[in-house]
């Protein structure tokens, strides 16, 4: 899996946060706030309808898709300590578009014994907000967003399970088309009660 470092979205600086948090906003964050909720809504649908080739087709080739794992930590020790760190701990997924590639074709088998028969999945997406971006929303090319989710999961007759956490994402344009290069899935609960971990984020 490829490690990279985010340098290329300029942290904000104090004007454009005040741009941003103004009933005055630019017509061009606007634009931007709207194509980026457009591409999450697509991407959730894809997921849910099971379109599982076409949603690769939204990652690009050097992604990097983590789930850490949660740990109970004291009150008073360091924030850091209770998520499991990318490529030094455990986690539920640390994993690149070839990996998750070879879960979709596993999955499309039809004898996959943890989705056979097929999850019925609903992704809810919510609270995106636009975190980092180049100087110029009109020509940004990566965009840093966080959101909230609840992902519900029903097979057979009574498996449910239901996850719920926040995603801080990177989504690139590439060709005037966004794709996802990094997601990290802050999932808030601690012991997962479900028995396989097949649903993607």
């Amino acid at each position: 899996t490829q490690r990279r470092v985010l340098t290329r979205i300029a942290p904000m600086t104090a004007a454009m946060t005040a741009a941003i948090t103004t009933a005055t906003k630019d017509l061009s964050y606007f634009r931007l706030k709207d194509e980026i909720e457009s591409f999450l809504f697509a991407e959730a649908e894809l997921l849910d309808q099971r379109q599982f080739r076409e949603w690769l087709d939204l990652l690009t080739e050097d992604l990097v898709y983590y789930l850490p794992m949660r740990r109970n930590v004291k009150f008073g020790q360091h924030a850091a300590r209770e998520n499991t760190r990318l490529g030094q701990d455990i986690s539920w997924f640390d994993e690149d578009k070839w990996t998750l590639s070879k879960r979709v074709e596993q999955i499309m088998t039809g004898v996959h014994w943890a989705e056979e028969p097929l999850s019925r999945v609903c992704h809810l997406v919510t609270n995106v907000q636009i975190m980092q971006v180049d100087p110029s929303p009109e020509q940004a090319r990566e965009v840093a967003v966080h959101s909230r989710f609840i992902v519900y999961q029903n097979r057979l007759e009574d498996e449910t399970n239901l996850f719920v956490g926040k995603r801080k994402d990177v989504l690139r344009n590439c060709d005037g088309a966004w794709k996802l290069s990094r997601r990290e899935i802050l999932l808030d609960q601690n012991v997962l009660m479900s028995k396989a971990l097949t649903v993607f984020f």
